[in-house]
């Protein structure tokens, strides 16, 4: 019994082998064998299935459907604030692209939204125009799934074939040097040129050619043409404008200024800048010593701090200190929030702006990053301005304008002496600071700038 067990494996084996490598007439040899093998093991009452010996192989091929499956691409889910944007295409139709790689961009009222791919492949279809209205959820694009050849490779492949051609025939080859005639070694004589083909006129009289006239005239349309151009303003920059015209429309706005000497906080970060970033890898700046000088005059200056609730006629004083900060972005200012000011160091809140500076510039700020914010600084001496007053970003009721740090003559002790020096401007809200708070405000700033020791000594 055991024997025929091993032979009808033998068999089998032969079977399936010789099937797969196509031998047909050792197939059906090997298919009998196996029939006749399966047939001693049967009893004598029991006939054999014919039906038994033949063994169907079936292939099965893996369908590429699920790559070429095409999927819409949704709008993503705005925040709260946000009902819809504006899309701005990065890509067209029938462009290859990767997975998370940005196919558009949807610029809402505070912030710009990135939309990737969700897989590689083929754009199909755009089921929005550029710069067309998108809301929450609506379908922006289809998408045919599996990477298709990039359009930078057909290139190549095209120029293969024109390469593998052999070059024409070049011309005649050069006539050798023995084929050459000799060299003439007098000069054929000169034949007189007739009185009348000659012209008399004087060089000065000789008039520019033709084809002068029209590129001059060319050269002077150029430089006197008066041209326009009209762009759309994105929902970013609208959005600035109205809460701007908001500001002056609702706010009483009032600016007081002084003035800083930053000779210590400059002396300071010359000293140990080097072991500062050494030891916390990020660079020492005046920013961070202006949040913390503000932070502590909001904490003595509580109404500079407070704001109108202008639906319940409500003053609101908060005891946190959220402080915005005015980030410059091509598509316009964005002021994203530093929170918890209070309780944070210099090398907290140089953190704290490295990290807002650097998704400003990448464009990845979220409306979370912008919401809310309880006082405004606004730097326009990294521009190089001297002075200035800012508005106020409602509903906020302050905002702090810094400026450029100007070498300046300055009465120090009784003498003329050339310090460096910034101008400050703190405009505020009349409706709910006065002006004795705002004065005290601003000098707060100035003393604890000046002197950074006031903060340890909490004077």
């Amino acid at each position: 019994m055991l024997s025929h067990s091993r032979c009808l494996t033998r068999n089998f084996g032969r079977s399936l082998s010789a099937i797969r490598q196509g031998n047909n007439g050792l197939a059906r040899r090997a298919t009998a064998a196996l029939s006749a093998s399966h047939s001693i093991t049967l009893n004598n009452n029991v006939k054999s299935d014919p039906r038994s010996s033949v063994f169907q192989i079936q292939y099965f091929r893996t369908s590429v459907a699920h790559r070429e499956e095409v999927v819409t691409v949704n709008t993503p889910a705005f925040a709260e604030s946000v009902t819809e944007g504006d899309v701005r295409w990065e890509k067209a139709v029938g462009d290859t692209v990767a997975e998370d790689e940005v196919v558009c961009e949807i610029e809402t009222d505070k912030t710009s939204v990135q939309v990737p791919s969700p897989a590689a492949g083929v754009i199909l279809e755009l089921l929005v125009p550029d710069g067309g209205k998108v809301e929450g959820g609506n379908a922006l694009f289809t998408l045919r799934k599996g990477a298709g050849p990039p359009k930078a490779a057909e290139a190549p492949k095209a120029e293969a074939p024109a390469a593998a051609t052999p070059p024409p025939p070049s011309a005649a080859p050069p006539p050798s040097p023995s084929a050459v005639g000799p060299i003439p070694t007098t000069m054929p004589p000169v034949p007189p040129v007739p009185a009348h083909a000659m012209d008399t006129k004087p060089v000065s009289s000789i008039k520019p050619t033709a084809p002068a006239a029209p590129a001059a005239q060319a050269e002077g349309a150029t430089k006197g043409a008066r041209t326009e151009s009209r762009v759309k303003m994105n929902r970013m920059r609208l959005r600035i404008a109205q809460r701007l015209k908001e500001a002056q429309n609702t706010c009483a706005m009032l600016t007081t200024f002084n003035e800083v000497d930053m000779s210590n906080i400059s002396e300071m970060r010359k000293t140990y800048k080097d072991a500062y970033l050494k030891k916390h890898n990020i660079k020492l700046g005046f920013m961070s010593a202006f949040v913390k000088a503000a932070a502590y005059a909001l904490a003595d200056q509580p109404s500079v701090n407070g704001v109108i609730d202008d639906t319940t006629k409500e003053i609101v004083y908060r005891d946190y200190v959220d402080i915005s900060v005015a980030v410059a972005t091509p598509k316009g200012l964005v002021v994203p929030v530093i929170r918890n000011v209070e309780g944070m160091n210099f090398t907290d809140i140089e953190k704290a702006i490295n990290m807002l500076g650097e998704k400003a510039r990448k464009n990845e700020l979220a409306v979370e990053d912008m919401d809310g914010g309880t006082f405004t600084i606004s730097n326009g001496g990294v521009f190089g301005s001297m002075f200035g007053t800012p508005i106020i970003n409602p509903p906020q009721s302050a905002i702090l304008g810094m400026h450029g740090i100007f070498d300046r003559p300055v009465a120090i002790g009784g003498k003329v002496e050339i310090r460096p020096m910034m101008y400050v401007a703190l405009t505020y809200d009349h409706r709910l600071i006065d002006g004795r708070e705002a004065v005290t405000f601003l000098r707060k700033i100035k003393s604890v700038v000046e002197d950074p020791r006031m903060l340890l000594l909490d004077m």
